[in-house]
């Protein structure tokens, strides 16, 4: 795997952004074993990066990520390229415009290569549900990658790029980069614009990077953020240096510890490696503080319903008659709904609606989705209140090693409840990032970080740091 630096030193040293380009797609080529691409963008990239040559040639370059190789998730739209959410329902669809996450992207001189493999819509932690295959875990062929943005995780493991985009809804960047071995952070909600991302859960869905370092995930992060006039949800506050603080490391940060995040439910190789990490931190002058999250057994519970409920929403636009999948058997408006839905969405995506549909019908709307809504409240207020002693929340990102594949039909509720440290943040907005700590039988352990609203620098401050002590 090559840094941003390191790619940057070769560019400096001679190279050309198309060279690096060529080299890119060669390692997506070489490594197509592993599935992470839906789409390579082998044409377009090259003449970006020909673009790029050019800006550097005339002493024009536009930042560290000019010239740069990067993947994208495939349910952010690109112009002109086929935007599919991994889904038989949009196996041919072209996207008409760009996401605004990937403009900023392109503005920075990033050169996208292609488009990466994840769970259809979103919905899953394996990457078992795409239409096109399951992505393959670099690290252990038996074992997921994480989902739902395991390709994205699994590009920048596998080397074919330094850097890439996913969206995480549950969990859905932070659980693959754990898998992986890789740093994968999810924003504050509203720091990053969802105009373009492929709505699963709109309260829930946040953009974010992956990277090799901590370092290469505060610059993409920096690239992408800021106020979009199409979706009002994102904050005002200007864009950060997220690698500003990088080196301030950790004496004098109080780490909150939650009890109910260090008990029952969690691996025992897993916990020894992140409770060693802390205890490195605590000897470079942190303090670890023990704290509760009173409500966080009732997370998981709360968000599927939440999630659910939204999708049952958002997914309805897909329905045969403007765009996507329609069936060729539908004689009657009804089964034109009904079969092309039946036919395009997979398994898990009809599981979801189904659910979704549920909550929120008349009859359980009060007993199930208000009472969901009840519980994010007071999951948000235990998160205020810790933070009135603490800096930043340490927490495992997942409860165990990656799962063995296949569960994703035989145990659909394990892997749900492989999200049971990660869906919090998105019912709260918080940011989080997960970064590796350790090993444990031969795997990555992944901590995960947990911040403040909008306190990102500081919380990527202590990702370095443990990146630091684990290496």
């Amino acid at each position: 795997m090559f840094t941003i630096d390191e790619l940057q030193a070769k560019l400096a040293g001679g190279a050309t952004a198309v060279s690096l380009a060529e080299e890119s797609l060669a390692k997506i080529e070489s490594t197509k074993n592993l599935n992470a691409y839906i789409s390579v963008l082998n044409e377009r990239a090259l003449q970006k990066a020909a673009e790029s040559d050019k800006r550097r040639a005339e002493g024009k370059t536009l930042g560290a990520l000019d010239g740069i190789p990067v993947a994208v998730k495939d349910n952010m739209c690109i112009e002109g390229t086929r935007t599919t959410a991994a889904s038989k329902i949009l196996e041919n669809f072209v996207a008409p415009y760009t996401a605004t996450a990937i403009e900023k992207l392109e503005a920075a001189g990033a050169i996208i290569v292609g488009k990466t493999n994840m769970d259809e819509f979103a919905m899953g932690s394996s990457n078992e549900t795409s239409y096109f295959g399951k992505v393959v875990n670099p690290l252990d062929e038996s074992r997921v990658p994480g989902g739902s943005s395991g390709g994205s995780a699994v590009a920048v493991a596998s080397g074919t790029v330094a850097c890439a985009l996913g969206s995480d809804t549950g969990g859905s960047i932070r659980q693959p980069a754990a898998c992986t071995g890789v740093v994968g952070l999810k924003p504050t909600y509203g720091r990053v614009s969802r105009y373009g991302l492929l709505a699963y859960a709109s309260s829930l869905d946040q953009i974010g990077p992956f990277g090799s370092t901590v370092k290469d995930t505060a610059t993409l992060l920096g690239a992408i953020c800021g106020i979009d006039p199409h979706d009002n949800t994102t904050s005002t506050r200007p864009t950060e240096d997220f690698t500003a603080k990088l080196d301030a490391g950790v004496k004098g940060k109080v780490i909150g510890v939650p009890k109910e995040y260090f008990g029952e439910g969690l691996d025992a190789e897993c916990k020894a490696a992140i409770e060693g990490m802390l205890k490195k931190l605590e000897a470079e002058g942190a303090t670890l503080k023990e704290i509760s999250l009173p409500h966080i057994s009732y997370a998981v519970s709360s968000y599927y319903i939440i999630a659910t409920a939204e999708a049952s929403s958002n997914l309805s636009r897909y329905d045969g008659v403007r765009y996507g999948y329609r069936s060729k058997e539908a004689r009657k408006l009804f089964d034109l709904y009904a079969k092309s839905r039946s036919e395009g969405f997979g398994k898990e995506v009809q599981r979801r609606i189904l659910l979704g549909s549920y909550v929120l019908s008349a009859g359980f709307y009060d007993a199930y989705y208000v009472q969901a809504q009840k519980v994010r409240r007071l999951i948000t207020d235990d998160f205020n209140k810790a933070f009135e002693s603490c800096d930043v929340i340490a927490s495992p990102t997942m409860p165990g090693l990656p799962l063995k594949c296949g569960m994703n039909e035989s145990d659909p509720m394990a892997v749900y409840l492989s999200d049971i440290y990660t869906v919090s943040l998105n019912l709260s907005g918080l940011p989080g990032v997960s970064v590796p700590c350790g090993m444990a039988g031969g795997l990555p352990v992944g901590l995960q970080w947990i911040g403040k609203p909008f306190q990102e620098a500081d919380l990527l401050s202590v990702a370095a740091a443990t990146e630091k002590l684990a290496k």
